[in-house]
């Protein structure tokens, strides 16, 4: 296309409350770049690069905060049409189509200059604006006379994410025998134009090992594994399945995956103190019945978003599903708040607050780095500024930083109003005691001072008596010199002389207060959000993102983009129907409306990503322009669709993905390893290892040391004197110090669900093996592998442990099979027996530990030593910690 000429325009007045979408033709599929250039960064260069496509985006990321977005553009310079760039400035345009050596913007950013701050451009990017102004710096299309106030181009809007959801025809397929379910043709298609197929399946060992894991967290048992060896059939493969999704551990497992999006954490963060949550594990609990129950999720989210929207009134007296919703919005108390830990600029961490907020419900429920425009424009997605806020005043009336709340006001108390009377009735007796107590201390005070005043001269005791009765900061020098001169008037001398049977006695009556205030029933309360009836504010945008930098006011709404496939994006500010605003509750309808969408995609990706070890796009919390587009996106949007079209119910989505071909394939295909080495064609199943959770509830669970018990506060965790976060409670001295631990009994082997997170100290076993880390929450989790984990199955108290109990537990199973033991291990670590020759080398292998460590006869004996294993017990425990620490029992096959 020819150039658009040259036109002296000068920079528009942008209208207010206007989304504009440039040109109108598709110009992008899905399997093609939208940043910058079409090529990937290193690859080659777009052949006739065009303003809107390729020189756009680079100028919006690294120029427009200067040159496009301020209502006065630094050195009169606006970067955000062609027709600006090659308009006249100053002496000369800042782009001469066809000239680029004598275009000054080439100059700047080839030399560094420009940007001013930032990263330079890469030289990728800056060859294809030298190509660009030498093939005349073309633009795709006519471009506007005016520019309004949010722009999305034709490219950002054919952006993949962006488009509605469609169910695509399923795919025709040749190996028609490697096809259980519909999401088998989807992947076979790819991989039969390549010549490839699926892996031979997997044993039924590793199959259920594989399922078994994946759904519960936890190992098959040997019985478990026996049963379906016996008869691998489909039809006993699909009970395997629906007994999984039925179990409890189900939920336990699944929900720990949400709440490392949710940013779950029973610790407030955010500051040193990191104080603790009392009340968080609610939320917990209802994650987790929501999930065993297969709450719809576009229930499930909405509760999240406006449970308190959803009652009549909340408070005491709230039972069943009425308490499940106002505990639902948990959810949004979930970011790190240390308003309550006395933070230097409260007004900035109430902001803060705020933001983390928003951050995690746009990247779990959108897919999008929407933190990004909170203080400027997006530079990759199209997302501006003033969308930020929209978005932020739909929960304002919620979050009003100006009216804040600290962590410890933000709890409803669920007392029932005859145990609120009666604790009221109990608090008025305990306050009649400590009356008594109080008047039998001042009478021994009194007794004393009377006595101390005969013995100093009498002119100095009405003077003494005064200062005495005088308050502390309110004292004169005179004052002062005189209980100097009289030190046993000054109370902390007169409290360490008083009569001392008195004293004992005081003590006693105000054990019998404390006493009393046990007998007062317990107050259960819920940390959750509940908006205030009346509390319809005025969201502001605020300049750079800067509190103290208040620009004009904005109405709440969905992003703009949501707008492209037709939902409405303004939200109203009030609803005359409801108790409150009503905004949350209208963002939680617009999410899941089947318009939208972003939801239902980023969902189905999360459950693809745990069952298959990569999710159909890379990125699960960035669906933007700098996110990987999906490897399969017609499969994407058929989950997507059926997800929807099953009432957004996951129990079924795991069936289905279960229970396909592509999920109980082998890790082993070599032709595939060949031609597709990052498996992104998944012709065959990545071998993953177990993370943090699973490992320690499976070493649990093998040893026979495993409490299934559900629900209730955490688990505590302390620091031992080695200075490692462990399971147990913090003992501490008399200056409050931590000197030890104290063990919990059978809580300590409570699933890892159920163990206290605290931000600042990540229990030692779960963060070597890559815990999340919520700041303010896990998107996807690092994976590593690290000297300190081989250290730890090496060294750690736990793993020893384990090793002991799961010893222990084969002697007590079998204990005159030594054969059988053995056969057991195998059984309970790797869900397959041993093969001979494991068999005759471990044999061996005992025989020569047990040895090795045999004490030496005639050698002291002391008569008060717990008594040792024996040295067969200990060489059977030292078998299981190597086993333990094996990639065998640490990754799934």
């Amino acid at each position: 296309m020819a150039p658009q000429p040259a036109l002296p325009t000068p920079r528009p007045a942008w209208p207010t409350g206007t989304a504009w979408v440039w040109g109108t033709a598709a110009l992008l599929t899905l399997g093609k770049s939208t940043l910058g250039f079409a090529a990937a960064p290193g690859g080659p260069l777009p052949a006739r690069p065009v303003f809107e496509r390729n020189i756009r985006p680079i100028l919006k990321a690294k120029c427009f905060q200067c040159h496009g977005e301020e209502e006065k553009p630094k050195g009169g310079v606006d970067l955000r049409l062609r027709r600006f760039l090659t308009a006249p400035h100053a002496t000369e345009p800042v782009v001469v189509p066809g000239r680029p050596d004598t275009s000054r913007l080439l100059e700047v950013v080839r030399s560094g200059e420009m940007p001013k701050a930032g990263k330079a451009l890469t030289p990728d990017q800056v060859a294809v604006i030298e190509r660009w102004i030498r093939q005349g710096a073309p633009t795709a299309r006519p471009e506007p006379q005016t520019v309004p106030a949010v722009v999305i181009t034709e490219e950002e809007r054919q952006h993949w994410a962006f488009q509605p959801i469609r169910r695509p025809g399923v795919p025709r397929v040749r190996s028609t025998r490697q096809v259980r379910t519909p999401v088998d043709r989807f992947l076979l298609a790819p991989l039969e134009s390549e010549r490839l197929g699926f892996a031979p399946p997997a044993s039924p060992e590793a199959l259920i090992r594989r399922v078994t894991f994946d759904l519960t967290g936890l190992p098959p048992t040997p019985e478990e594994v026996a049963a379906f060896v016996a008869d691998p059939s489909d039809e006993a493969y699909e009970r395997v399945v629906d007994r999984l999704l039925a179990s409890t551990a189900y939920g336990e497992r699944w929900a720990r995956h949400w709440l490392d999006v949710a940013g779950y954490a029973d610790s407030n963060g955010g500051a040193e103190a990191d104080s603790e949550r009392p009340w968080a594990w609610r939320y917990r609990d209802y994650v987790i019945r929501a999930l065993n129950s297969d709450k719809p999720f576009d229930v499930f989210i909405t509760e999240q978003l406006a449970g308190d929207e959803l009652v009549a009134q909340p408070g005491a007296g709230l039972e069943g599903e009425d308490l499940d919703r106002v505990i639902a919005t948990g959810f949004l108390r979930m970011a790190p708040d240390p308003t309550g830990d006395g933070p230097a600029d409260a007004d900035l961490a109430r902001n803060q607050v705020i933001a983390d907020t928003l951050q995690i419900v746009s990247s779990s429920l959108l897919g999008l780095t929407v933190q990004c425009a909170q203080c400027h424009d997006h530079r990759y997605d199209p997302i501006p500024q003033s969308d930020y806020y929209r978005l932020r005043a739909v929960f304002e009336p919620a979050f009003d930083w100006k009216q804040w709340k600290p962590p410890g006001q933000r709890v409803l108390s669920l007392m029932p109003a005859a145990d609120r009377a009666a604790a009221e009735r109990i608090e008025t007796e305990a306050k009649q005691i400590d009356a008594e107590a109080t008047r039998l201390h001042d009478e021994l005070i009194e007794k004393f001072v009377q006595k101390q005043l005969t013995l100093i001269p009498e002119a100095d005791r009405e003077p003494v008596m005064a200062a005495r009765k005088t308050p502390a900061a309110k004292r004169t020098p005179d004052h002062l010199a005189l209980l100097r001169k009289h030190p046993t008037f000054q109370d902390h001398i007169i409290l360490g002389e008083i009569d001392r049977p008195g004293a004992d006695k005081v003590e006693e009556i105000r054990k019998r207060a404390t006493a009393k205030r046990a007998e007062k029933p317990a107050d259960p309360q819920v940390a959750c959000l509940v908006e205030e009836p009346g509390r319809n504010l005025q969201t502001v945008l605020f300049h750079r993102g800067d509190h103290q930098q208040p620009r004009g006011g904005v109405s709440p709404g969905l992003l703009t983009l949501h707008g492209l496939g037709g939902l409405t994006i303004d939200i109203p500010s009030t609803n005359a129907a409801t108790r409150t605003t009503g905004r949350r509750l209208e963002l939680a309808r617009r999410l899941t409306d089947r318009s939208n969408p972003l939801t239902a995609r980023v969902l189905v990706n999360r459950v693809w990503l745990h069952h298959f070890g990569s999710g159909l796009v890379g990125t699960p919390g960035d669906f933007g322009a700098l996110g990987e587009r999906p490897t399969h996106p017609e499969l994407l949007d058929w989950l997507a669709d059926a997800f929807i079209a099953s009432g957004w119910r996951l129990k079924p989505l795991h069936r289905l993905l279960v229970t396909s071909a592509a999920y109980r394939q082998g890790t082993v295909n070599p032709s595939a390893q060949r031609r597709d080495p990052d498996n992104r064609l998944l012709g065959r199943a990545r071998l993953r290892r177990l993370d943090a959770e699973s490992l320690r509830d499976g070493l649990l669970a093998v040893s026979g040391r495993l409490d299934p018990r559900p629900f209730g506060p955490p688990v505590p965790v302390a620091i031992n004197p080695h200075g490692q976060c462990v399971v147990g409670r913090q003992k501490r001295d008399g200056n409050g110090d931590a000197v030890g631990v104290d063990a919990l009994g059978s809580d300590e082997f409570r699933r890892t669900v159920y163990v206290q997170v605290r931000r600042s100290t990540p229990v030692g076993v779960l963060e070597t093996f890559d815990a999340p880390v919520v700041n303010p929450n896990c998107e996807v989790r690092a994976l590593s592998t690290v000297a300190p984990q081989s250290l730890m199955f090496l060294n750690d108290a736990f793993i020893l442990e384990r090793s002991k109990d799961l010893a222990e537990r084969l002697l007590r199973e079998k204990p005159e099979d030594p054969t059988g033991r053995l056969v057991r291990l195998w059984l309970l670590l790797f869900s397959r027996p041993p093969s001979a020759d494991e068999l005759r080398r471990t044999e061996a292998y005992l025989v020569r530990q047990a040895i090795h460590l045999a004490p030496p006869s005639g050698g002291p004996v002391d008569p008060k030593a717990p008594p040792k294993p024996s040295p067969e017990a200990q060489a059977l425990a030292s078998l299981c910690q190597v086993l333990m620490g094996s990639n065998e029992f640490l990754y799934v096959d």
